[in-house]
């Protein structure tokens, strides 16, 4: 049922005159009253409605042959005895007059929430007009420069914090997502710079995540990250990927009598290895340094969001205390204001671009320094007579010590270059058994590359750090700091500031709107309420 409780319903019954002779001083009230088939709280009206023959004018104005019926509907009912408790259902006049103070009831009651919800758009009426207010003042000619690169050095500042890690902020990024989104990027500008896949043997991306999330288990593969904990997992995945650098051809036996040539001095077994190293290994080994380096580059281009979100999620929150203050303002005109948001991240991916190129170019010095010269690069590092047991007799050491120390750490960084010159020694040199030799160079060269490839590894998260992370985040305080318009800037920002005004002009027109109808709405109530009209229902 609709209204169960008849809380919502009127009886009427529009032909009272019909019932005129039927009704006697005995019957009239119980008739009225519906003989008690009717609910006590049911609200009921008996009245006549104007009427004439059809196809006839009226023979009097409508409003004056509704009076006419409504007085006669009151004598008749006077005449029968009808008692006045049952007198306020007769007429179309009674009926009228309880319509019209049961619509104000309904609309007195429906006032509290109306109100509220208009004060609440004029709270979002107010924020908005002051947001643009406040735009329009920062992107005043006079001060949009300085109010652009504020908004960048805050950007810059707020990235160091995204980097040490923040709690629910979005976006957020899962290995295989990250993986596939990275490559799917480059297939569409159809970068060939670098490696994509770490070899042959995995024919296409999905191999190579299932490898890591199955075979290598990373712990966080499918944790959704984003910041520092994102950059760590990036590092652990860029190394798996480094590792499998080999040399992709065979080294072959001419190759092998080729590189030996001849020389004004002696050329040796040394020279040819270092020769074949750096015709068969350096490249592949470069490109999948590049595909380190673009992954970085992708990683921060990504954050750009992150720390948006981070600066505008400030406001209002107990950890806004911790922060600057600014964060939350440069936040709102980055978000409304295209153009600075358009300037800060092209600067930003400007820097990031940069980074990458410096830490290719620092990292492929490195390798050619190392491929030209690889017995200096293997020189390993002193750990001769280290052990846990020594941590707890540790003292600063003596004169006497250092100088016993510095012989012993000399002599004991040559492990692998003793090891190799072992193996070169061992090439026979007599053309005769130059089978032999060729088998010897070869293996030897595999060997020189693996522990080349190993020492890279091991250190391609220092080298990440010192040539891409650290500057990247400490040059972009100067990067946003040194931001300049160009002509076209200046006009696009003049643009923008034409249509604050107007904006602004609209959004008080609004805010006097509202006004206006919350000013009405009260007025009326308090009018009711002095009128007695109850507020809390019929």
């Amino acid at each position: 049922s609709l209204d169960p409780r008849f809380e919502r319903t009127i009886l009427i019954r529009n032909k009272l005159d019909k019932y005129y002779n039927d009704l006697t001083p005995e019957n009239v009230s119980k008739w009225v009253d519906g003989f008690g088939d009717l609910p006590d709280n049911l609200v009921r009206f008996s009245f006549t409605l104007p009427y004439w023959r059809e196809g006839t004018t009226p023979p009097k104005p409508f409003r004056e042959l509704s009076e006419d019926m409504n007085a006669e509907d009151i004598r008749q009912m006077n005449a029968r005895g009808l008692g006045q408790k049952y007198m306020q259902t007769i007429g179309f006049k009674n009926f009228a007059a309880f319509m019209e103070k049961k619509i104000e009831r309904m609309f007195v009651d429906s006032i509290g929430p109306v109100l509220s919800s208009l004060k609440d758009l004029r709270a979002q009426a107010e924020k908005v007009a002051r947001n643009l207010s406040i735009e329009f003042s920062d992107t005043d000619p006079h001060r949009i420069l300085s109010t652009t690169r504020d908004c960048g050095v805050s950007f810059a500042m707020a990235l160091t914090h995204v980097m040490e890690g923040v709690l629910d902020l979005r976006p957020v990024v899962n290995l295989e997502d990250e993986l596939k989104e990275f490559h799917q990027y480059h297939a569409q500008r159809g970068s060939s710079h670098f490696s994509t896949l770490p070899c042959e043997d995995f024919p296409t991306l999905n191999d190579y995540i299932e490898y890591l999330r199955s075979d290598i288990q990373l712990a966080t593969f499918d944790v959704e990250l984003n910041g520092g904990a994102q950059f760590r997992r990036l590092m652990c995945e860029v190394e798996i990927f480094l590792r499998f650098s080999e040399i992709s051809v065979e080294t072959k036996k001419r190759d092998v009598i080729q590189a030996r040539g001849v020389s004004m001095s002696t050329l040796t077994w040394r020279d040819v290895v270092v020769k074949l190293l750096s015709n068969e290994a350096h490249m592949p080994l470069q490109r999948r340094v590049q595909y380190v380096g673009e992954r970085i580059k992708w990683f921060f281009v990504k954050q750009k969001e992150a720390v948006l979100e981070f600066m505008d999620k400030l406001e209002g929150t107990p950890a806004s205390n911790m922060y600057s203050p600014l964060y939350p303002k440069h936040a709102k005109l980055i978000k409304q204001n295209e153009m600075i948001k358009h300037l800060l991240f092209q600067t930003y991916d400007k820097a990031c671009q940069r980074q990458l190129q410096q830490f290719v170019e620092l990292f492929d010095n490195m390798l050619t320094s190392t491929f030209s010269n690889p017995w200096v690069f293997l020189k390993g590092s002193p750990t001769a007579g280290c052990s846990e047991d020594d941590l707890s007799d540790a003292v600063l050491p003596s004169f006497d010590d250092t100088k016993e120390r510095i012989p012993k750490e000399i002599q004991s960084r040559s492990g692998t270059e003793t090891v190799l010159s072992k193996w070169l020694s061992d090439i026979p040199m007599d053309s005769s058994q130059i089978d032999e030799a060729v088998d010897k160079v070869q293996m030897l060269v595999l060997k020189t590359y693996s522990f080349i490839r190993s020492q890279v590894c091991d250190q391609v998260e220092l080298f990440a750090e010192s040539f891409f992370k650290l500057p990247m985040m400490r040059r972009l305080e100067e990067d946003m700091a040194q931001i300049e318009l160009t002509d076209d800037d200046t006009l696009n920002y003049q643009a923008r500031r034409d249509r604050l005004a107007d904006d602004i002009r609209q959004a008080q027109d609004n805010l006097v709107e509202v006004d206006g109808c919350i000013n009405r709405l009260q007025s009326f109530k308090i009018k009711c309420e002095a009128r007695g009209v109850s507020t809390m229902g019929a």
